[in-house]
This record gives structure tokens, C-alpha cells and sequence, in this order.
């Protein structure tokens, strides 16, 4: 890539998770704070993004593919969902705010899938391109993080301002995507069919056995993690830790860090000890978080946090490398928009179904008992990642470049 094209395609990333860390981390407790929420209607909000991620695969289908560059998808999307923002900070009960939330994730959830493919189609080696780019997305959201903390929204109950300052964000990458670099539709000629331009012919790569097993197991995996970022933020404030939006960037942090090296670990680990390396971080963090505190257990509840890294890039990273070194060349953005839908889609919704009632149940005086609900994911991604390990086989993808082709 020229540095003026990283340039931008970093800029992106940065705002893109800017806007989504800027006011998704603190909406359980918005939600308790500010809407008296219980546990059932967190979740419920939560819900909004698997909604929007099972409907991203047919607007990338139908629109990136096959109509119109994605860039220009990406810059009306985010203009859209500026305002949609902007009008949820405005409201005083959680029933007029879900609905706002529901056309929000509708318009929020494409993108990511469209900042993805912008990015691949301008890289010759993704495995090591990426990286570098994509990293900056977690640097925004750190900063999101940290900017909520140093104001102290929380402990002032001013949360409402997270999503004017989203909002902001995202009018402005809105603009911008209007100059990033071109990702012309591949199919605009080509004669495609109605599941073609739906984008359900990304189904293919569930042909590959080994493809299908990641699949299943990004829907799994994704189940445990609902509890994680529909509740971290609210066991946080009810457990004493001051800033928590801001001490949750650590998280980030890791994931910058890791993700740096993602390069090096594919060469020393693989496709298969990636993504189980990734599961098992998922059942340590909730361990510990069921047994950590703010006394003498402070330093687990720190691990957790920033064992998000490691879950995150092992797993998820790994996956988006692993989906576009699969995909053909005329349906990247399908196949983005596919693995989209089972973790953030199909995985997080059946995770924010189950997570609301449990947490619900185990609700105190003093709040809840988080030790046990802690250990209910844990459980959950200990077998999946059994399983993983059973049944994955490790298979060399045929990509563009030799470098790649070591790499996986």
C-alpha cells in the first residue's frame, strides 16, 4: 500500500471503533442509571447489534457487491447513524430508546464488515497489512474509554453524553469515507444470481469442513461473550472500581499489542493453536472475574480485562484473515459480511437471550452475585474450546502471496 492510502484507511479505523467504544462499554449502566433498566432490558439492548449483524450480510450482498463502492456505503451509513445517535442521547425511557437502537445497530453493524473490505481490497499480503491498520481501531477505542473516564460520566451519571460524543464521530468519519480509497463493486458487470446479490453465496465456504467448524464455532464462542460486553462495564461500577470505562481500555490496550504481533504468532502457532489460544483466554477472564474483587483480588479483575486482547485477536483477527484467505475474489465483502453475522450476529444474540434472565436471577440486595454468574460463560467456553481442539484440522489456504501462505 502507499502511505497515503495506510493513512487513511487508519483514520477510519480509528473512528469507526471510536463510535462504537464511545458508548457501547457503559450502556448496561446507562441503561440502570439513567432508564431504571433491569438485566432483561440490557440484554435486550445488547440484542440490537446481533439484529443489525444478521441483516449486515444482505446489505453487503445486495449493495457493496454488487451496486455501489463500499466506501460510499460506509460514508452514507455513518451520516445516517449520527443522527440516529444524537436523538438517543435525548431520551428518558427505555422504550423510546430501544427502538432508536435497533435502527441504529441496523446502520452500524454493515460497517464493520465494509471497513474490512476497503482495507483487504487495497492489500496485497492481509495477513501482515492488516494488522497495522486494524490497530488503530483499538486505539479509539481506547481513546473513547479513556475520554469517558477522564470526564467521569459514570460517577456523575452524564452517560448520556457517550452517545453525542459518538454521534460526532460519526458524522465526521461519515465525511471522510467519502475520500478513503476505492473498493469498486467486483460484480457491477457480471451476470449474478438472487442469492449471488443477497450474498448468500458466501455460503460456499461453508463447503470446506474446516471452514464450517470455525463457523459453528464463532457462533459458539460468541454465546459466553454476550455476558462480557453486556455486563463487564455494570459488574465494574457495583464492585467499587472508579473509572471503570477508562480502566477497561487496558483491554484494548492488550489487543493493541497483540495485535501488532498477530504477523509473528501465525508464523509460530497456525490458524488452529490461534483460535484455541484465543477460546482459553475467554474461560480465564471469566474466572477471573468470578473470583476477583477490588481488595485483595484487584489484580484479577485486572488480568480479565486484559486478557481482552488475547481473546479478541486471536479469535476474531485471526477469523477476518482466515474468511478472506477463503473467500473469491467477487464476494470478499460477502464473506466479511457472513462471518459478521455468526459471532456478532446468530452467536451474541443467543449470548444477550440467556445472559439477561441469569443475570436477573442473581440479583441481591447489594446487586448481584456476580462469582456465579462469572462461571456460567466460563463453563460454556470451556467446551467449546474442547470441542474446537477435537474436531478443527489445520489445513494450509491457498492465498495471494508465498508469505501468506506460510503464514496459514
Amino acid at each position: 500500500m502507499i502511505l497515503t492510502n495506510r493513512i487513511k484507511l487508519s483514520v477510519m479505523m480509528f473512528l469507526e471503533f471510536f463510535i462504537w467504544g464511545g458508548w457501547f462499554v457503559t450502556l448496561g449502566t446507562f441503561l440502570v442509571k439513567n432508564l431504571n433498566a433491569s438485566g432483561t432490558q440490557i440484554s435486550m439492548a445488547y440484542l440490537t447489534q446481533s439484529i443489525g449483524a444478521i441483516i449486515a450480510p444482505f446489505i453487503i450482498g445486495l449493495v457493496a457487491d454488487r451496486f455501489f463502492s463500499a466506501q460510499k456505503i460506509l460514508g452514507v451509513l455513518h451520516l445516517a447513524g449520527s443522527l440516529v445517535l444524537w436523538f438517543a442521547s435525548q431520551t428518558s425511557a427505555f422504550d423510546s430508546f430501544f427502538p432508536l437502537i435497533v435502527i441504529y445497530m441496523i446502520l452500524y453493524m454493515p460497517t464493520l464488515a465494509l471497513v474490512n473490505s476497503v482495507s483487504f481490497r487495497q492489500m496485497r499480503n492481509p495477513a501482515v497489512e492488516f494488522p497495522p491498520v486494524r490497530v488503530l481501531g483499538t486505539v479509539g477505542w481506547i481513546i473513547a474509554g479513556l475520554t469517558i473516564g477522564y470526564f467521569g460520566w459514570e460517577q456523575t451519571s452524564q452517560l448520556s453524553l457517550t452517545f453525542k460524543m459518538s454521534a460526532a464521530a460519526s458524522a465526521l468519519l461519515g465525511l471522510l469515507s467519502f475520500s478513503l480509497p476505492p473498493a469498486p463493486p467486483m460484480q457491477r458487470n457480471a451476470n449474478v444470481s438472487i442469492k449471488e446479490m443477497l450474498g448468500l453465496d458466501a455460503l460456499r465456504l461453508l463447503n470446506n469442513q474446516s471452514y464450517l467448524l470455525f463457523f459453528l464455532s464463532s457462533i459458539a464462542i460468541c454465546i459466553p461473550l454476550a455476558f462480557y460486553y453486556n455486563f463487564t462495564n455494570l459488574f465494574l461500577n457495583e464492585a467499587g472500581m472508579k473509572s471503570a470505562a477508562a480502566v477497561q481500555s487496558l483491554g484494548q490496550v492488550s489487543e493493541a499489542l497483540f495485535m501488532l504481533l498477530i504477523p509473528v504468532f501465525f508464523l509460530r502457532f497456525g490458524v488452529k493453536k490461534m483460535l484455541a489460544i484465543g477460546m482459553l483466554a475467554w474461560v480465564l477472564r471469566y474466572i477471573f472475574f468470578s473470583f476477583g474483587n477490588v481488595d485483595q483480588n484487584y489484580w484479577m479483575l485486572i488480568a480479565g480485562i486484559v486478557l481482552h486482547g488475547v481473546c479478541y485477536d486471536f479469535f476474531f483477527v485471526t477469523g477476518q484473515i482466515y474468511t478472506d484467505s477463503h473467500a473469491g475474489e467477487r464476494f470478499k465483502s460477502a464473506a466479511q459480511g457472513m462471518i459478521t453475522l455468526a459471532t456478532y450476529g446468530v452467536g451474541m444474540m443467543i449470548g444477550s437471550l440467556i445472559s439477561g434472565p441469569i443475570v436477573d436471577a442473581y440479583v441481591t440486595s447489594a446487586g448481584h452475585d456476580w462469582a456465579m454468574i462469572w462461571m456460567i460463560p466460563a463453563s460454556v467456553s470451556a467446551l467449546v474450546l474442547l470441542l474446537f481442539i477435537a474436531f478443527f484440522k489445520d489445513t494450509k489456504v491457498p492465498v495471494k502471496g508465498t508469505e501468506t501462505n506460510q503464514l496459514l
